[in-house]
């Protein structure tokens, strides 16, 4: 799995995902702030599948 997510990418969705979840565990949103684990898990891992479909790398190091 090549690394494709990087810089203020990955922080931008590290925090998105972590106050959806918040929000969704305290009950200020609905069931789809859960979603939320979804860019948590894209910038933990450094890897979205959607942006090699789409021709994007954020990360600019290369790695394998």
């Amino acid at each position: 799995m090549k690394v494709n997510v990087g810089g203020i990418d990955r922080i931008l969705r590290i925090l998105v995902g972590v106050v959806l979840v918040v929000l969704a565990a305290t009950g200020l949103v609905g069931w789809w702030g859960w979603l939320g684990v979804v860019p948590l898990a894209t910038g933990l891992f450094r890897f979205c599948p959607a942006y090699p479909l789409l021709g994007i790398n954020t990360c600019p190091l290369k790695r394998d």
